[in-house]
């Protein structure tokens, strides 16, 4: 990768939930948002295991949603890194990212409970993927009955960009490609956004699929304003014209 401060955080999804894991990544959130061009690089691994939930609260698991949430809406690029069985935390956090590569050997999987109510766990991974995955009977058998859906698979599906085992060239190729996007390369083209527009770009995607045309229209004139205005702002520094 460039010289940009690249903050990596690693999950390992066969660890229960638990204080540490929301504290790990509301810490990797904040030094990402103290370093100007800083992006986050997210590696996840492992898959929960019987008794999982032995101890879990939904008060941690709240907690949890507000860090994924806050991962989501991080003013920086996000990638993830995907190896092997990814379920739980693991999954959680792949599907908060913005562009998410998976080793050939990747494999999603929504995480089961056992006891008297036994099934695929409920949280809001279940939510991500039925918004997130153009497959609807994939998605569907992993949402009702746990069927891990392999690399090629989740490409096919877009819920993950691409598949390599090249895993260190596949970064170093997305953060060329994607970094200018976020501000981060030092000669930017001029299509390069900031980490805070591309925040604002993200969020209005993630509205599009709640909000009606009215509701929309005004945040979008918004936007528009917002570019339109720095625009001009940065035309005028430069001793440019209209």
């Amino acid at each position: 990768m460039d010289g940009t401060d690249v903050v990596t955080l690693a999950i390992d999804g066969s660890r229960p939930l638990s204080a540490a894991s929301v504290a790990a990544v509301a810490q990797a959130c904040d030094r990402v948002q103290r370093g100007p061009g800083a992006r986050l690089v997210l590696r996840v691994a492992g898959a929960p295991g019987p008794g999982w939930t032995d101890g879990l609260t939904v008060g941690l698991v709240s907690k949890w949603e507000r860090g994924l949430r806050l991962l989501e809406r991080l003013p920086a690029l996000t990638l993830a890194v995907a190896d092997g069985d990814c379920g739980g935390t693991a999954l959680d956090v792949l599907l908060a990212a913005d562009y998410r590569i998976a080793t050939t050997t990747a494999r999603l999987v929504v995480p089961v409970t056992g006891g008297g109510a036994s099934g695929t766990w409920p949280g809001m991974a279940l939510y991500r993927l039925a918004r997130q995955g153009a497959g609807i009977a994939t998605v569907r058998r992993a949402l009702l009955f746990g069927e891990p859906v392999d690399a090629f698979r989740a490409r096919s599906v877009h819920l993950v960009d691409e598949v390599s085992d090249d895993v260190t060239g596949a970064l170093a190729a997305a953060a060329e490609r994607l970094g200018t996007l976020s501000g981060a390369l030092p000669e930017a083209p001029p299509t390069a956004l900031s980490g805070a527009e591309l925040a604002i770009r993200r969020q209005l995607m993630f509205d599009a699929g709640t909000t009606t045309f009215e509701e929309a229209l005004g945040v979008h004139l918004a936007a528009c304003d917002r570019v339109l205005r720095r625009t001009a702002d940065s035309t005028t520094a430069a001793g440019g014209t209209a």
